[in-house]
């Protein structure tokens, strides 16, 4: 295999832009600390952050399969492997069914419940990338698979799924989905033209404000979550601190430029460690 090869299969699964592998992992990880009530064993840390890092790349090969009509007529996706031609529909999907090979063998360390509701993820993980093309809210559906890392922690680790798991699961859905219609909005004119749906288009010019109701509203779900696990000052501290980037993410959206909501999205890395920085310090 030529080097080329294997810098555009490295492309495909987005290890060049590990933006999303952090944004999954975020939500994982306060689950884990939540889950284990405070550091959680070496092996639930190691098992669940590779199966982020093969599903979000797993994710991301079959968004490109489902896309590859679409991509090159996309400023922002003209340059992905598929639309330039450098891997092949047939390469694509064998790359697709290899990392879902290697995330099942993971499986096998967890418990029943965990494998039933990893069929939920695989589901999710499938159904997304065609979402945009017949709904208005794919990104609910983003959302959704990326929480969905939080019930399968809580049944590995717990074998129960508590209120506070459910809780943990609409928080994380609140905040993908304001995320990434703050990433829709860099595609929304391209996405207009192509005929492809976002909530960026459903919302329109009211997008920066329901960005920050879904910010709020994760927010007051986190408040409850830390009210129910006892936590500590600190973690109530991250979340003043979280108001602070969300206000600033709302400044950017409010001068509707491409780079600026772009800028809002990336912000959001902050934001998970801010939070996790929190609980591990109030759970330490």
């Amino acid at each position: 295999m030529t080097a080329d090869k294997l810098n555009a299969y490295r492309r495909l699964m987005r290890l060049d832009r590990p933006i999303g592998f952090w944004l999954l992992l975020w939500p994982t990880l306060w689950a884990l600390w939540l889950a284990a009530g405070g550091v959680p064993p070496v092996r639930w840390l190691a098992l669940f952050t590779v199966g982020v890092f093969l599903m979000r790349a797993a994710g991301c090969v079959i968004n490109d399969y489902a896309d590859r009509a679409i991509d090159g007529l996309v400023q922002r996706t003209r340059g992905r492997p598929l639309p330039q031609g450098d891997v092949s529909e047939r390469e694509c999907l064998l790359l697709f069914l290899g990392l879902l090979i290697v995330a099942g063998l993971l499986l096998l360390a967890f418990n029943r419940k965990t494998i039933l509701l990893s069929g939920i993820a695989l589901l999710l993980t499938g159904l997304y990338p065609w979402a945009k093309r017949f709904t208005a809210l794919p990104q609910l559906l983003l959302g959704l698979a990326f929480a969905w890392s939080v019930p399968m922690v809580f049944s590995a680790v717990t074998h129960q799924l508590p209120p506070t798991c459910w809780l943990l699961l609409l928080a994380t859905l609140c905040w993908v989905t304001a995320y990434d219609t703050q990433y829709a909005l860099v595609d929304r004119d391209d996405d207009l033209k192509i005929g492809v749906k976002s909530t960026a288009i459903l919302w329109g010019g009211t997008s920066p404000l329901m960005i920050a109701l879904l910010q709020m509203t994760m927010l007051g779900l986190l408040g409850v979550v830390g009210w129910l696990n006892h936590c500590g000052s600190a973690f109530y501290m991250g979340l003043l601190v979280t108001i602070g980037l969300f206000v600033y993410q709302y400044t950017l959206l409010r001068q509707q430029q491409r780079d600026h909501d772009f800028k809002a999205f990336m912000n959001n890395r902050y934001v998970g460690l801010i939070i996790f920085m929190g609980l591990a310090i109030t759970l330490y």
